[in-house]
């Protein structure tokens, strides 16, 4: 399967019998990578409990300057007392587009994206502070590091 043949996965993930899920609703994921963040999150050893768009961030827009509301993919709590934040994003959606002077759909798409995350990752970023935890963005490279099967 090419890159481009490749569709995201959703759904609602199936928790184990001994799970570690802690949310309030059925983690969901959204893309085969997040399905593979939940796989990871209840298999891990250093994972106390977990929880899937279960940390709501309010965030103002800096498309549209109202407020928002971010749901971070996962919250992480590990046995170490750490607490973590994970949004995960192709890597692709974390770097700003480059300049170009015809404005395709397709730039202009890339550009309302990155902008939206820009405003989503600093009030995430400003949240984990207040809140004396971390939050990180895991794209397809952290995510082979952490030993996940990345499909491309």
């Amino acid at each position: 399967m090419s890159k481009s043949d490749h569709k995201p996965r959703k759904g609602i993930y199936k928790l184990p019998k001994n799970n570690k899920y802690r949310g309030s609703h059925e983690p969901v994921y959204r893309s085969s990578w997040e399905l593979q963040m939940c796989k990871w999150c209840d298999a891990n050893p250093n994972v106390k409990q977990w929880m899937s768009e279960g940390t709501i961030v309010p965030y103002r827009s800096k498309l549209d300057g109202r407020m928002h509301r971010y749901y971070v993919d996962f919250t992480v709590q590990f046995t170490n007392g750490q607490t973590v934040l994970f949004e995960i994003k192709p890597l692709r959606q974390t770097l700003k587009p480059k300049y170009q002077k015809r404005k395709t759909k397709k730039h202009l798409s890339e550009v309302y994206t990155y902008t939206r995350n820009i405003s989503k990752w600093e009030a995430a970023r400003e949240f984990a502070r207040q809140n004396n935890v971390s939050f990180q963005i895991l794209t397809e490279n952290e995510l082979k590091k952490m030993g996940m099967k990345i499909p491309y």
